[in-house]
């Protein structure tokens, strides 16, 4: 075995709705070079693999895209793979690149993706796409869609638990918020619990200002041994090491007709949480956790998530929220990026654009307005479907 893969390098694209200045191929190369820049490293050559994340042919309108992107890169020959798990898509690239590297199939590894979520197609094409990956059998041709799903669950939530309409305006209102302190992101906005609530029924109870963002984007993290790093990377000794931790992934039916009575909540996020703590011996997250980037896809799932992650027990998400346990200067700063709803969320790189806001929260280089204090550890958070697919991926500064 290898050890734990260290980070080497991060690259980040902007996000937008819409790079009318360029291909998918132009949004990974300038994630790449951004990342090959960050590890101090010249070229590509020394790389001995390369990953490759994106969601769907359709956005991209490219068959075998991951081939086309490592060519486009200059990586050939060396090995290349693509990974696809719907909204889970970058976590689990990183996830099976921990995997190589733990192995010992190679020292070094390239994970990059790309995506054109944003209105390269109009919303209702994007929500037929999407709805793809729900069951098309016994769910998209009855009119089901993913906002529907989500609607369901957090009404279900609503009614066991007393979770407010308000206490999800308060994740749209903070990751928003925090959205204004990256440069990158593609919607910061200064906004209200009132804007939200008054913002247009998209499905009760979720409106427009619940919902995250459709993007254009590409992000890029390099992964290596620590004898590879040093090897190679100038800048590695002069930072702090941080280390890919530890994984978990869950899943759970497809149909969330299946779920029924049990529909709170996500079972594979808690399945995928507690695999990752059980690799660090993680026994109170809250405590042992220093920051997260959380999946809000919509503004409840994240109340949901910090249930299932343990932060907070069963049904007291919504109240730990608007308390501003989770806010910046909180107990356990959650989206200091902006998440999905402020940074903005091209699938095949968010998972990716996760890790990169963890690792820079460890390294100590945000904006010092979203840097949580003392981070340590960081948590990402990723799923795919309504939680049918869950990554969670945990990093470590050690020094």
């Amino acid at each position: 075995m290898s050890g734990l893969p260290v980070v080497v390098g991060v690259g980040l694209t902007a996000f937008a709705a819409n790079r009318v200045d360029c291909t998918v191929r132009d949004l990974a190369l300038e994630a790449a070079l951004a990342c090959m820049h960050d590890a101090g490293l010249m070229d590509l050559k020394a790389v001995q693999h390369g990953l490759t994340s994106y969601e769907s042919d359709h956005f991209n309108r490219q068959m075998t895209l991951g081939a086309l992107l490592h060519d486009h890169l200059g990586l050939t020959p060396l090995p290349n793979v693509r990974v696809e798990g719907g909204g889970a898509t970058g976590a689990l690239a990183l996830r099976t690149a921990w995997a190589y590297v733990q192995s010992g199939l190679c020292d070094s590894i390239l994970v990059y993706g790309a995506e054109l979520n944003g209105r390269s197609v109009s919303t209702q094409t994007a929500n037929q796409l999407f709805a793809l990956s729900a069951d098309f059998d016994w769910e998209m041709m009855v009119g089901g869609t993913y906002t529907a799903f989500y609607a369901a669950m957090m009404r279900a939530h609503m009614q066991r638990y007393g979770t407010t309409e308000a206490q999800c305006a308060h994740v749209a209102v903070r990751n928003r918020k925090n959205a204004q302190h990256n440069p990158l992101a593609q919607k910061p906005m200064d906004l209200t619990i009132e804007e939200v609530l008054n913002s247009r029924a998209v499905a009760e109870p979720y409106k427009l200002l619940d919902c995250s963002l459709l993007s254009d984007g590409a992000a890029a993290l390099l992964l290596a041994t620590e004898d590879w790093a040093r090897a190679h990377s100038p800048v590695f000794a002069r930072r702090p090491v941080v280390y890919f931790a530890a994984t978990g992934c869950g899943s759970d039916t497809m149909r969330l007709g299946d779920r029924y009575p049990d529909i709170t909540n996500f079972r594979g996020k808690r399945a995928a949480a507690q695999q990752a703590y059980a690799q660090l011996g993680i026994s109170d997250p809250l405590a042992q956790i220093d920051v997260a980037e959380l999946y809000d896809s919509y503004s409840g799932v994240e109340i949901q998530a910090v249930e299932d992650l343990g932060f907070v027990a069963a049904g007291e998400g919504g109240a730990a929220v608007a308390s501003g346990l989770f806010d910046l200067g909180g107990r356990l700063p959650v989206n200091p990026s902006g998440g999905l709803l402020g940074r903005g969320a091209p699938v095949g790189a968010t998972g990716i654009a996760q890790a990169i806001e963890i690792v820079q929260q460890l390294w100590g280089t945000v904006h010092p307005a979203r840097q949580a204090a003392n981070a340590r550890r960081g948590l990402t958070d990723t799923h795919a479907g309504i939680g049918t697919l869950c990554v969670v991926n945990i990093f470590e500064r050690r020094d």
